[in-house]
């Protein structure tokens, strides 16, 4: 499986964006598919996943602002994100695992897309 994350950008402190991952490949339906982030120091973070089923799990802080899903027609998972912060800025990665459940565990991630840079300013 091939990501492919796109939709970061430049965006104002209360502000939208919607970040694309468009996977290649046949079995997408099949993969649970999650987004981390990586602001600069710091360590890469769970975000938020979605199952293979469609089951959703998120991290506290952007409970209630950030909304993952996914069309298994298009090989496409999206995070929806909603009343923007400065403490959101980071780079965003899509990644895709196999499993019955949704981790946050990096590692156990087996496909990456490469970054796409969300800042938000104040």
């Amino acid at each position: 499986v091939q990501l492919q994350a796109s939709g970061g950008g430049l965006v104002q402190a209360g502000g939208s964006l919607r970040l694309s991952c468009a996977a290649s490949g046949r079995s997408f339906s099949t993969y649970n598919m999650g987004w981390f982030r990586q602001a600069p120091g710091q360590e890469r973070e769970f975000v938020a996943g979605i199952s293979w089923a469609g089951g959703t799990r998120y991290v506290d802080s952007v409970k209630g602002r950030f909304a993952i899903s996914r069309d298994n027609a298009k090989n496409t998972a999206y995070l929806q994100m909603n009343s923007l912060n400065p403490e959101d800025t980071a780079a965003y990665y899509c990644a895709a695992a196999k499993g019955m459940v949704i981790t946050t565990t990096r590692v156990l991630y087996d496909y990456w897309g490469q970054g796409t840079q969300v800042t938000v300013s104040s």
